[in-house]
């Protein structure tokens, strides 16, 4: 029986959300071992405090570039040889490479280990790196399967994907908690995402606030980071009732905790829609040039696509994103009303939270 796992899962955060089920397979087929996983530091607070972990190691790879554009290594040669030196000397069982490219395959060949465990065929060489490899997997099957199927092959039982997180009571970075302050309905819009083509039109979620602040009298929460305020305040200049922006203002945690108290969330294809979906957050999500069937929201969510011939192209960039500008709004509106509908009739209808001594909730939502 493995003693010491390192897991290694780098990023994104919604790559790292969807790993989740696998961290609590694991640990369900190896009660007593000690599990490290390895992680870039946007993703790392959502592991923060997560009881099937043992340690938390952080690669500041983004930090790194950055010093080593700027002329500063020193600070940066510093951290990056204590991470490699807690890896070489921190003797595990088995490491388990589930992000499958470069920059994962060498902290895998750094380890002391003698199993170094994923899947065949993986990008950029690095399964070159592995010492027992996986069929290569079926790109269209659902990331967390996917990622299940290696706890399968440690000795892991099938069952339910289990999410769970720690998340916070109070408010934490914010002066006032939002969740203890807004009314509900409480709809939380989230239209930012990382590629310019998964983004829906701004004048779309403009007409979508309104109409459901109209209509269903919800309190309408932007939330995004602090880079999606200049497209967060185009959106608000359009509106005709009030909307609360929340971008930039509260943590990963929070965000989380914001989420599970909403009475419904839209977002784009982005990693908090998978923070959404990880804690039972009633959820719409826009699809146009990714797969949901790989990496949508896993579980009974609605997906709102168009389906036009060239989606999905998994292009950062389009001339003509018809297959996010096709989506309408009247498309998206009625899917949400009977979100908040549904909703409404159903006050237990997530897993309750179970309060820990530590000040924080601990949320657990299953999907099969």
């Amino acid at each position: 029986m493995a003693e010491r796992i390192l897991l290694i899962k780098l990023s994104a955060l919604g790559d790292v959300i969807q790993t989740l089920p696998t961290l609590e397979a694991i640990r369900e087929a190896h009660p007593q071992a000690e599990i490290t996983w390895l992680v870039e530091e946007a993703a790392a607070p959502v592991l923060a405090g997560h009881p099937a972990l043992d340690n938390i190691l952080v690669s500041r790879r983004r930090t790194w570039v950055a010093a080593r554009r700027s002329g500063d290594l020193a600070q940066a040669g510093r951290e990056f040889g204590s991470l490699v030196a807690a890896i070489r000397q921190h003797p595990f069982d088995l490491v388990l490479d589930l992000q499958g490219l470069f920059k994962s395959a060498m902290w895998t060949a750094l380890t002391r280990s003698s199993r170094k465990i994923g899947f065949d065929r993986t990008r950029e060489f690095s399964y070159l790196a592995l010492t027992e490899r996986l069929p290569p997997y079926d790109p269209d099957e659902h990331a967390v399967q996917r990622y299940l199927r290696t706890a399968h092959y440690l000795g892991a039982p099938q069952g339910p994907a289990t999410f769970r997180l720690a998340l916070p009571l109070g408010g934490g970075g914010l002066r006032e908690p939002p969740w203890r302050t807004l009314s509900h309905p409480l709809v939380v819009l989230h239209p930012g995402a990382r590629w310019e083509t998964k983004l829906w039109p701004e004048e779309s979620f403009a007409r979508l606030a309104d109409e459901l602040a109209r209509k269903t009298g919800a309190q309408i929460v932007f939330t995004g980071s602090s880079t999606d305020r200049p497209l967060i305040g185009r959106i608000r200049s359009r509106l005709h009732r009030a909307a609360l922006d929340l971008s930039g203002r509260t943590t990963v945690k929070e965000l989380a905790r914001l989420m599970y108290q909403a009475d419904a969330v839209v977002t784009t294809d982005t990693g908090p829609m998978h923070l959404a979906a990880a804690v039972g957050a009633p959820l719409v999500a826009l699809f146009g040039p990714t797969a949901p069937w790989r990496t949508g929201p896993f579980g009974p969510h609605q997906v709102i696509r168009t389906g036009i011939r060239c989606s999905p192209c998994f292009r950062r960039r389009c001339p003509q994103p018809e297959c996010m500008n096709g989506i309408a709004v009247a498309d998206v509106l009625p899917v949400v009303e009977q979100v908040l509908e549904t909703a409404g009739r159903q006050t237990h209808r997530r897993l309750p939270p179970h309060r820990t001594g530590d000040g924080q909730f601990e949320i657990i939502v299953q999907r099969i």
